[in-house]
């Protein structure tokens, strides 16, 4: 039996192996039979972290739903995790099943994005009948579909607006298209009920680092963002230039806890005119100088100080960007969103800060930090509850932008 599942993920959820069996399930109003092989699906379910926030359903234009309830169907296709989860009134999450291709991936250093796309395409059905399992409810309970459209991989997020749309055509329910980033700002509100706009978010993952306004619910000013790398990518180059391998970030921050932060001095870079933007290539140059220098010299490198010290240089970045919006805006609330959000040092580094300053801290739970559909779904009932539908020409936007809208 192959086990595929990332090591870091395990502790999430209850984890369902499907080895060669058929699913048969029902999928807008068509029956579906697929065969999985070897593949790891990792779920994370009934969690109610909130009562209701909604006593009574907005009327949709579509069929009549007989629960004063919203549920959203949430579908996540983005990069390499395939995912869907079930969440009512926008804050109690019902199901949430992703299925990671970590594993396929790392033998190539990083997502290559066709592999991720066919590999979508043998998930979704599957993914989605265990969430609507998972959740004890079926698609007639649905009350609207969910569904990111950018930004990220342009054949992966194909995969899941496709399914989106055919379900919400097939069932006569309305269609909601979420930016991804969004979604990951809108994973705070999961664990975290006494959390409302507006506040300061510091998003950061692998393909963005942003420091947002969240003015509303929906409503966001991007305030600071990266002038090159995003620090989750800075991590994973890093991360393969020191011979940790992929996914950089999680290796980073465990071998971290093994080394001295203070062995090496990396820069901090300051952009100028803009002090709330952010640059990680200068970091990142400065390893890889060192690690040939090291080479040339014949000295052995130190890997834990290494990554510690690098992990460091950026945190400090990230913190006192963050801590000065904060305090520029007048604002007494700062949210971490992303999958570098996960980083044990860089949560512990803001909550100190916070506490320091005054300032109420809120993070994810690392499940929510990465990819997953539970946070696509809150930022999808938001969306919803304001009137907001796509049509059935909804596309994959590979560059959308934080607050644009199609």
């Amino acid at each position: 039996m192959k086990n595929k599942a990332a090591a870091g993920f395990l502790h999430s959820g209850l984890v369902s192996e499907y080895i060669t069996q058929t699913i048969i399930g029902k999928c807008c109003g068509t029956e579906i039979k697929m065969e999985q092989d070897n593949d790891i699906i990792i779920t994370n379910t009934a969690q109610t972290l909130e009562k209701s926030l909604c006593d009574k359903n907005k009327s949709d234009g579509g069929r009549e739903h007989g629960s004063s309830d919203v549920l959203i169907l949430a579908i996540e296709s983005s990069c390499d995790e395939t995912a869907a989860a079930v969440i009512k009134n926008g804050r109690t999450v019902m199901s949430n099943v992703i299925s990671s291709q970590i594993a396929l991936h790392t033998v190539y250093g990083g997502v290559v994005p066709e592999i991720a796309s066919r590999k979508h395409m043998e998930q979704i059905n599957p993914v989605i009948e265990m969430a609507l399992s998972e959740a004890g409810v079926t698609l007639d309970d649905i009350t609207a579909i969910g569904v990111t459209y950018g930004p990220g991989l342009v054949g992966a997020l194909l995969v899941g607006v496709a399914e989106a749309k055919a379900i919400a055509f097939a069932k006569h329910l309305p269609l909601v298209g979420v930016h991804h980033i969004e979604g990951h700002i809108s994973a705070n509100f999961i664990e975290h009920p006494d959390l409302k706009p507006p506040f300061v978010s510091l998003v950061v993952s692998g393909g963005h680092t942003h420091l947002v306004l969240v003015k509303d619910y929906g409503e966001y000013e991007i305030i600071g963002r990266t002038r090159d790398d995003a620090a989750g990518e800075a991590f994973d180059k890093v991360a393969r230039a020191v011979g940790l391998g992929y996914p950089g970030g999680p290796k980073v921050d465990k071998l971290a806890k093994e080394g001295n932060p203070d062995a090496i001095e990396f820069p901090r870079a300051h952009v100028d005119g803009s002090e709330y933007d952010f640059s990680f290539s200068g970091i990142k140059s400065a390893v890889l100088n060192y690690l040939n220098s090291c080479e040339m010299k014949n000295e052995e490198v130190n890997r834990a100080d290494l990554v510690a010290s690098f992990q460091k240089a950026v945190i400090d970045a990230l913190v006192s960007r963050a801590m000065l919006a904060v305090k520029e805006y007048n604002m007494d609330t700062l949210a971490i969103a992303g999958g570098v959000a996960a980083n044990s040092a860089l949560r512990a580094s803001l909550e100190a800060e916070c506490g320091r300053a005054g300032v109420r801290f809120y993070s994810p739970s690392p499940i929510f930090c990465t990819d997953n559909a539970a946070m696509i779904g809150v930022a999808a009932y938001y969306e919803y509850i304001k009137g907001v539908r796509h049509g059935w020409d909804l596309n994959a936007v590979p560059n959308l932008r934080l607050g644009e809208r199609v």
